[in-house]
């Protein structure tokens, strides 16, 4: 008994000491893994339809990486450039833009006050300041850390295609690990299943849409440096509640105050109807899948952004909802869940 006992204690703390140790030599590709895994999964439905046509795992996996590589290079070749010089404009322009005088025009009695005026113009001005230099930092990371970007590209286009070939063999060793029945297991990766397809579909992929559809108008009606607008409109527009109103609107009231009241009704009309691609089309993506409510999705994106950074946008709602499927399993009740709810 004795000797057993340790047996499991020492065997445990080893597993413990390999599992912390595991953690921190994969920490710095962390977030390069977890970003193949997610892109395994969206491009999943791609991988099944060439397997259908080459019948070859490892050429249909590797046709897929080929595609997902054209996808990220090209448009990174082709725009950077131009994001980095729109950046830099919309610097410049904040640095020497009035904010005061527009508002005073628009609401006179809260602005008729000088230190009020001052001091509001002095928030917004810090603001607008904090921001484009943010955005700016962001990019000059980008072109001074290119060679461990590059690396971590690799690491995530390895990822990709493996578990891309060997989903099942993935998946089967998790189920191995994992401590319910066969019931249990069978609901629960379904129900991961269904949110996962829920939240990188209905809220990331449809938000980016939506964010190229407000763009589209920026474009067409001579919004400047519309490519920036356009980037900050799809990631907008993946965060529930917010979208990409807080993006195009704000533009059509500048052109509606410049005078352009043809362009400001095209861009809000564009913004109406990017609205409603939404309403319209997320609803048939979840209809048939386990849906979270949009307070946890949002919860979840603006928590994972803080704790892991950008990927965290996608990961922290999948960590939050992940827990609400165990609980609802845990609950077992024909009542549904507050916060959750299963697939029709």
């Amino acid at each position: 008994m004795d000797k057993n006992y340790w047996r499991t204690i020492t065997s445990t703390g080893l597993l413990l000491v390999l599992i912390i140790l595991s953690f921190l030599l994969l920490k710095p590709i962390l977030f390069s893994v977890v970003a193949g895994i997610i892109l395994a999964f969206i491009f999943r439905p791609v991988y099944l339809k060439i397997l259908k046509g080459v019948k070859s795992r490892d050429l249909a996996a590797i046709i897929v990486c080929i595609i997902l590589f054209l996808l990220i290079l090209i448009p990174m070749w082709f725009l950077t450039p131009i994001l980095v010089n729109q950046s830099i404009e919309i610097f410049t322009a904040s640095q020497k833009m009035d904010f005061i005088s527009p508002l005073k025009n628009i609401f006179p009695s809260i602005f008729s006050s000088e230190t009020i005026s001052n001091e509001i113009g002095s928030v917004i001005y810090s603001f607008v300041t904090k921001t484009t230099t943010s955005i700016m930092e962001i990019f000059a990371d980008l072109i001074l850390n290119f060679p461990t970007l590059f690396l971590q590209f690799l690491v995530t286009l390895f990822t990709f295609y493996f578990v891309l070939r060997d989903k099942d063999m993935f998946v089967g060793y998790i189920q191995s690990l994992l401590p319910f029945s066969k019931e249990i297991e069978k609901k629960l990766f379904k129900s991961s299943k269904d949110i996962t397809f829920s939240v990188l579909y209905g809220q990331v992929v449809i938000g980016i849409l939506q964010g190229l559809f407000a763009g589209i108008s920026f474009y067409l009606f001579g919004v400047e440096n519309a490519l920036f607008l356009t980037l900050l409109a799809c990631l907008a527009g993946i965060f529930p509640i917010i979208g990409t109103t807080i993006i195009w609107l704000p533009v059509a009231i500048f052109l509606l105050m410049q005078g352009s009241i043809g362009p400001s009704i095209g861009v809000a009309a564009f913004g109406l109807l990017a609205t409603f691609f939404e309403n319209a089309v997320k609803p048939v993506f979840i209809s048939k899948r386990t849906n979270v409510h949009s307070a946890i999705i949002l919860l979840g994106m603006v928590g994972g952004l803080f704790f892991f950074g950008i990927l965290g946008v996608i990961l922290g709602p999948l960590i939050l909802a992940y827990l609400l499927i165990i609980l609802e399993i845990y609950r077992d009740k024909s009542v549904p869940g507050l916060l959750i709810k299963g697939s029709k």
